[in-house]
């Protein structure tokens, strides 16, 4: 027996956004593992790099390109609960991940930014750090995005805001396009009303850079 022609464009429909719904969460999984990396927690040594940072309880950081929340949780513990921590992408689905994380592992002071290409959506003057890991080369114009974003660090006598960029300059990532000569960075940061305050060289495969708005 047949179904009728409606009920079976029904059962496809239902099968259709089925398989998009398994389809899109396994996007979300193969992303957050690539976020991750191969042995990160050895090379990325990312207690340390926060630990640089040297951040204060109360603090606020914009996580940009935060993907899975790598640094967000290492970051949210060391501004503490008085802090904020802003982890921005594009990504809906990895936001979602790092939301349902968040509050399952009951962290309070992140909050998901849904950003856009050309703008991360944070608050006028209401960061005292923005961290960017492996994330600058994903920007299309590096010079206006990150002169724009400027407009977001707090800039008071009590605090001057910072920008950290930690890109790959060696290794296979690099290789493949997914990293930035560190001379390349400097340059780009400087046209953008930017001066390089420090620059750690601890990490094998990456620079690891730490700006000041310039004047």
């Amino acid at each position: 027996m047949r179904l009728p022609s409606i009920q079976n464009r029904h059962i496809a429909n239902m099968l259709l956004a089925t398989l998009l719904v398994a389809t899109l969460a396994s996007c979300t999984s193969l992303k957050r593992s690539a976020y991750q990396g191969y042995k990160r927690d050895e090379w990325q040594q990312p207690e340390r790099v926060v630990a640089s940072l040297q951040l204060q309880p109360g603090d606020s950081v914009a996580d940009l390109g935060a993907g899975g929340g790598f640094f967000t949780f290492l970051l949210a513990d060391a501004v503490g609960k008085s802090g904020t921590v802003y982890a921005v992408d594009i990504d809906v689905g990895l936001l979602k991940y790092l939301n349902e994380t968040a509050q399952e592992r009951g962290y309070q002071n992140i909050k998901t930014v849904m950003a856009e290409e050309q703008d991360a959506k944070l608050p006028p003057g209401g960061v005292d750090l923005i961290f960017v890991c492996d994330t600058y080369h994903h920007l299309s114009n590096q010079v206006e995005y990150f002169r724009n974003i400027k407009s977001a660090l707090r800039d008071t006598p009590q605090s001057k805001g910072r920008l950290v960029v930690i890109e790959f300059t060696a290794g296979w990532e690099f290789s493949i396009g997914h990293g930035t000569p560190t001379k390349t960075v400097v340059d780009e940061m400087t046209q953008a009303g930017y001066v390089l305050q420090s620059h750690f060289d601890y990490l094998a495969k990456q620079n690891f850079l730490v700006f000041q708005p310039s004047g």
